[in-house]
């Protein structure tokens, strides 16, 4: 006998009720109609994910159960195909008042045949770390879940039924092959960030092998505002063996055959290779960008393009995004701006065909300290006027959002973002931080990949060599480097990794080490700047800790490591 699983890898929208419900009936019956007899959606794949404080209203609960019903309803025809639907289910009275607020909802998975509820499963391990806040807003399930399937030949296979993180613990995937379970399938929505691929299919193999029972792992594709899930669906034979694994960053609908040979299956299904880590970086941005622009509706995107490393990556990141025609550049030369720089932008504007428009901001800078004069006098130039620079290239990119609608996309990256080499509504300000947790080292990376690579067919070669082999600076002094008052960045992004990133203690990176100066002064640096990343735009996650939501820590603080 053999039985025919799909996965609707596919880019749900965070409440998009009506949408999000059609598009799971239009995979169905598409399923139906090619013969698949169980269609596995991803995690909260009606409501979308992660739909945050929106499960605290009881009309989006009330929404999410309709949409339901409008599922059930608009494959009631569908005779013999079984579809697994993520959504919130409510379970007991919640509770939200102004002190207090108590869960009364399950992250919840409903079987539907024919119209009918046949199974329902409750999500038993609530991730409360890194991005996830599931314990706010879920309680937990306690019992498996295992519903029959007929397979080709009429005979049932009973499939136990997981929501992801359940398959990274022992004891749920146990009781279902306790219960009976032929196969697992795991429904999910598991962040990207590099190197999580691997560690998925690595656990999910662990799983495989200790219940004896082949996996398929259906996973979400799609941004959703600083998190990105790359699809990379996969099924798993009973020994852990690899059975075929889907395209990753693209929305698919992924197929795989089971085939009952003795006490064992025998699985077919397509398999996509695995990408370099760069590969995998630069589709997460891309997607990241494509899905906050377009899934907010704006016309397209605007930034300021230095003739510098990281505004070079980001606008090539853009277009990779949004297409040419949805991107603009502009070049705003300061007194202090080497006549390279305005060359490799316009260089660099003319190979990826974008708008590209020069303005002086020599004028504007020139009335500030004319103004503020007086105020000065008797005191140096010194970083006051380099920020009143970047205010007001900052002042004019917003201007130019506020005229035309696009979204301003920032240029900073992660070792800037660290140590406070950004200037508050200068180059901070705008809607989105694109490179926001990618550190310098990797910016260089990422350059040099995109440069002999053409993934998405929007030109070859786009960054001039000289952009990336030129020492990076801000130009707002004369002669200015970024290395005069940081570490190199292959010694500042290390310290970085270990202390922010891992948690590591001063003590143990010096002990690797790391000179004891450069230590203590980005130590410092991160410490004494988090009042800057407070106010700094939404950015992509691509590393398992960013400045964003898994980064939580006092402005105020006496505490020294």
């Amino acid at each position: 006998m053999s039985l025919a699983v799909r996965i609707a890898q596919l880019n749900f929208v965070v409440g998009d009720l009506p949408g999000n419900a059609r598009r799971i009936i239009d995979a169905a019956r598409q399923a139906h109609a090619d013969g698949v007899r169980l269609l596995l959606t991803p995690e909260l794949a009606l409501c979308g994910y992660a739909a945050e404080d929106l499960f605290l209203r009881p009309a989006f609960i009330d929404a999410c159960d309709a949409a339901l019903q409008t599922v059930a309803e608009g494959t009631a025809d569908l005779a013999g195909l079984h579809i697994v639907v993520g959504h919130p289910s409510r379970v007991a009275p919640g509770k939200r008042e102004r002190s207090v607020s108590v869960a009364g909802l399950h992250n919840a998975a409903t079987v539907l045949c024919a119209g009918q509820v046949v199974a329902r499963y409750a999500k038993r391990e609530l991730p409360n770390y890194q991005v996830f806040d599931e314990r706010r807003y879920f309680l937990p399930g306690n019992e498996p879940c295992v519903f029959a399937v007929s397979g080709d030949d009429g005979q049932p296979v009973r499939v136990g039924l997981l929501i992801c993180e359940d398959a990274w613990f022992d004891t749920p995937a146990a009781d279902a092959k306790a219960a009976g379970a032929d196969i697992l399938a795991v429904i999910n929505a598991s962040p990207f960030h590099a190197g999580k691929g691997g560690e998925r299919e690595a656990t999910m193999r662990q799983r495989a092998q200790a219940t004896g029972l082949p996996l398929i792992y259906a996973h979400l594709v799609g941004g959703q505002d600083e998190i990105v899930f790359e699809g990379r669906s996969f099924v798993l034979a009973a020994d852990g063996a690899l059975a075929g694994r889907a395209i990753s960053f693209e929305e698919t609908l992924f197929d795989a055959a089971f085939t009952r040979q003795g006490s064992g299956w025998a699985i077919v299904a397509d398999t996509d290779r695995a990408h370099s880590p760069e590969a995998d970086l630069w589709h997460a941005l891309v997607l990241g960008v494509r899905d906050y622009i377009g899934k907010n509706g704006f016309p397209g995107a605007i930034l300021g393009l230095s003739g510098g490393i990281d505004s070079a990556l980001v606008l090539a990141i853009a277009v990779d995004a949004l297409g040419k025609d949805k991107v603009r550049a502009v070049m705003m030369p300061s007194p202090y701006t080497a006549d390279i720089s305005w060359i490799d932008a316009r260089d660099m504007a003319a190979r990826l065909g974008v708008r590209y428009d020069e303005v002086s901001i020599a004028p504007e800078f020139e009335a500030f300290k004319t103004s503020l004069g007086p105020l000065f006098e008797g005191r140096a130039e010194d970083t006051t006027e380099e920020n009143i620079q970047a205010r007001i290239r900052g002042t004019l990119l917003m201007a130019l959002s506020n005229k035309f609608g696009a979204i301003v996309l920032t240029t900073g990256n992660k070792s800037e973002m660290a140590t406070g080499y950004c200037t508050l509504y200068g180059d901070m300000a705008g809607g989105f931080a694109v490179i926001k947790d990618v550190v310098k080292t990797q910016v260089f990376k990422l350059a040099r990949w995109r440069n002999a690579h053409d993934p998405f067919g929007t030109g070859a070669d786009p960054i001039p060599d000289r952009i990336i082999t030129r020492p990076p600076s801000a130009e707002l002094r004369p002669d200015q480097t970024d290395q005069d008052s940081l570490p190199e960045y292959a010694v500042l992004d290390a310290i970085i990794e270990r202390y922010m990133e891992n948690d590591a203690s001063p003590a143990s990176i010096v002990a690797e080490g790391y000179a004891q100066a450069d230590v203590d002064k980005v130590v410092r640096l991160i410490r004494i700047n988090e009042y800057k990343r407070r106010q700094a735009p939404v950015g992509i996650r691509v590393t398992h800790r960013s400045f964003g939501k898994d980064w939580r820590y006092p402005i105020t603080s006496k505490y020294r490591s």
